[in-house]
């Protein structure tokens, strides 16, 4: 949760706005029930009277109510009262300010009055004893036998008479009463819509830019891990956590930002009204909250493991599904197709499970829900409706008192529901932390020595270098130490698994040496930015690598700058242009991801000639001729060295025919270098270079005792 948390903050103050829209939004809400009780109980009940105060009443009435006023109540309330009304032409007596704030000071002067009143006569309500109590309380004195509400209820429909006697047409003041209520509900529900609206186009917003934050810096994390970091994490599980990982972060952000913010604001302010209807059920509201909350946390104690084993299982899934689909053809050869239908089933069933059972638990937690709630509201009419019969409380009232309380209990369910997808978007937002807290061990130095390889000349030099791969028990390689001179052809032979492919590996810093060091023209390559070293190289990796796009994209995918004659020449001296230029588009025909629409030869030649279409220093071949016939590896080598004369080329290879005419031939046994020179230098010093070439070259070849001869004799080696 931490995660969603940190990257929420970097859009504090649109998280601040939102919080601002939903108090007026929950502002609005919690206004609504009040208006809809005042239109059932003041518009309906009492003919739109909102208060026990005649705005209007005849000479008589107002002498008689000036009078009893005196008598029973005092000069000072006389005087308010008597101050507060002026006389007609008509006779009649009129309020001069009818604002609320005077309205609601007569009316309590009316109410206490009454009650002064019945203090005086010693009668309780309707005339009964004060031993008969009708309003329930506890007390037996003729005050007490009265309650607020029955006074105010008494004194409305004197109001209203007196309203009736003066002429006035008591279904016109209902109606205006009831339009104008109407009309501000209309317009408190139409500032809520809009802040509704706003906060959920705020929250969407921050939520889609928190997930396009993640997928960047989970992009940039990944491009910068060594091959060491790659290995800790398969191919599957990064992209499930780049894609599946971010979306669920994603979704519970906006949930977080619309429901969890919105939930306790709307559950405080419930409460807040609650409290304000004096209706003396403040114990449901806690039986509701209580209930609740036992059913969230026995949910949660049994789905929170599942959400946890959920996403595991999607990665495994993503990982079946990705070697069925890259191994096809293999799957194929081998008829195994009912065998890998049997683990994507496997997988598929498992997650399918876990997702059941997730979904019966929300299955179950809604519907219990709802009959908390309703039983709620059945307990609130049953105890509302003895308080209707005794007189304590108003129809209105205990609708607005059901209303705040669903409300309250809705509050709580939706934190319940956003509890439930909050476990596995924390499993989600802990897989990403896993790959962001990643340090790649390969790291550019805090003062890179770039400046000194201004100009540089191509020699690189391993000094003593051992490598062992992270967890090993054992070096993969121990004590190389050989030369790579520009304009000269390096190449490494050996037998599988004897490190070839690693030693070259080590020159771009896709892993770094355990002991010793690599220099580039005299210069430690840890001493350089990993960008400037790169720069010097042109790496063709054992496995040829295309991106979607034409030819011309994956050519000039080797820098910046590339012009098209540049292009071309480097698919001349790679060999590609007789088949290139067989494409009805040429350059421009269309390459399929991965390259699956041109040959493993094409795409070896089109790997090869991005290179060279760099113009490196260094040229890295790792076995990158592997897929060539014998003519075009020779037409290729001829091209390299009579056009790339000053480069350092260093060559990984399978076939002694690729590197017979190679400057510096490294022979490699479990590691180390058991031989070092020419092609005709190791077959007379060498025994496991001997075994190579017994094992790929013919007698003649093995018997020629020149250099020349050996050039007169590559024809025959490359037909062969």
């Amino acid at each position: 949760m931490k995660t969603i948390f940190k990257n929420l903050w970097e859009y504090k103050i649109m998280v601040l706005g939102i919080i601002f829209l939903l108090v007026i939004q929950a502002f609005c809400d919690l206004s609504l029930p009040q208006y809809t009780s005042d239109i059932v109980d003041i518009g309906i009940q009492q003919s739109g009277i909102e208060y026990a105060v005649m705005e209007e009443m005849s000479a008589d009435t107002y002498q008689g109510m000036a009078s009893m006023l005196l008598a029973y109540g005092g000069q000072e309330e006389q005087e308010l009262f008597t101050g507060s009304y002026q006389q007609t032409e008509a006779g009649s007596y009129v309020l001069k300010d009818k604002s609320r704030t005077v309205m609601e000071q007569l009316d309590g002067l009316m109410v206490s009055f009454m009650q002064k009143m019945y203090q005086g006569l010693g009668v309780g309500a309707q005339g009964a004893e004060p031993g008969d109590n009708p309003a329930g309380t506890a007390g037996g004195g003729a005050a007490e036998g009265w309650n607020e509400a029955l006074m105010r209820q008494q004194l409305i429909q004197a109001v209203k008479s007196e309203y009736q006697g003066l002429g006035w047409d008591m279904g016109r003041y209902q109606m205006n009463y009831l339009l104008k209520t109407g009309t501000k509900m209309l317009g408190i529900t139409l500032v809520m819509m809009a802040a509704a609206i706003l906060a959920g186009l705020l929250a969407s917003y921050a939520a889609a830019g928190v997930g396009r934050n993640l997928r960047s810096r989970i992009f940039k994390k990944v491009i910068s891990f060594s091959q060491g970091e790659m290995d800790q994490f398969s191919t599957a599980s990064l992209i499930t956590r780049s894609t599946n990982d971010v979306q669920q972060i994603q979704m519970v952000s906006v949930m977080l930002l619309r429901m969890v913010l919105y939930a306790p604001i709307l559950g405080i302010g419930g409460v807040a009204k609650v409290l304000t209807t004096r209706t003396g059920m403040g114990w449901v509201i806690a039986l509701a909250v209580g209930t609740i909350s036992v059913l969230v946390v026995a949910v949660m104690a049994v789905a929170m493991p599942k959400f946890k084993k959920m996403q595991k299982l999607v990665d495994r899934l993503n990982l079946v599904s990705r070697e069925i689909l890259t191994g096809i053809p293999v799957i194929r050869a081998f008829s195994r197709e009912k065998h890998e239908e049997g683990r994507f089933a496997e997988a598929n069933r498992n997650l399918m499970k876990t997702q059941l059972f997730t979904n019966r638990v929300m299955a179950i937690m809604m519907p219990a829900m709802m009959l908390i709630m309703n039983g709620i509201t059945v307990l609130i009419v049953w105890v509302g409706a003895h308080g209707i019969e005794l007189g304590s409380l108003q129809v209105g009232d205990m609708m607005a008192f059901i209303t705040y309380t669903m409300q309250i209990v809705m509050s709580f369910l939706m934190i319940t529901m956003i509890s439930v997808m909050l476990p596995r978007a924390g499993v989600a937002a802990n897989r990403i932390q896993e790959v962001l807290d990643v340090d790649p061990k390969i790291q550019d130095p805090r003062r890179a020595e770039d400046e000194k390889l201004s100009d540089c000349r191509g020699v690189l030099e391993f000094q003593d270098v051992c490598f062992r791969y992270p967890g090993a028990d054992e070096d993969a390689l121990e004590h190389i130490s050989f030369t790579a001179q520009p304009g000269k052809t390096t190449a490494i032979i050996g037998s599988t698994g004897c490190g070839k492919s690693t030693l070259l590996h080590l020159i771009p810093r896709f892993y770094d040496v355990t002991s010793g060091s690599i220099t580039l023209d005299g210069i430690d390559i840890r001493m350089l930015s990993q960008k400037k070293l790169r720069e010097q190289l042109g790496f063709v990796p054992q496995k040829a690598v295309l991106f979607s796009g034409n030819i011309a994209s994956n050519v000039k995918f080797a820098g910046e700058g590339i012009s098209d004659e540049r292009m071309q020449e480097a698919a001349q001296i790679a060999q590609a242009m007789e088949f290139i230029s067989q494409k009805e588009d040429g350059f421009l025909d269309a390459i399929a991801q991965g390259g699956t629409n041109v040959s493993g030869g094409q795409k070896q030649r089109l790997s090869i000639a991005r290179a060279i279409a760099k113009h490196p220093r260094i040229f890295l071949f790792d076995d990158s001729f592997s897929a060539l016939d014998y003519k075009t590896d020779a037409l290729l080598r001829q091209e390299l060295h009579r056009r790339l004369s000053d480069a350092a080329i260093l060559i990984v290879a399978q076939r002694i025919s690729t590197i017979l005419h190679a400057d510096q031939i490294l022979v490699l046994e479990e590691g180390r270098i058991v031989g070092m020179g020419t092609h005709r230098q190791l077959l007379e010093s060498c025994e496991t270079y001997q075994e190579i070439a017994k094992s790929q070259l013919s007698e003649a070849e093995l018997s020629g005792s020149s250099r020349e001869h050996m050039d007169s004799e590559d024809g025959g080696a490359d037909h062969e």
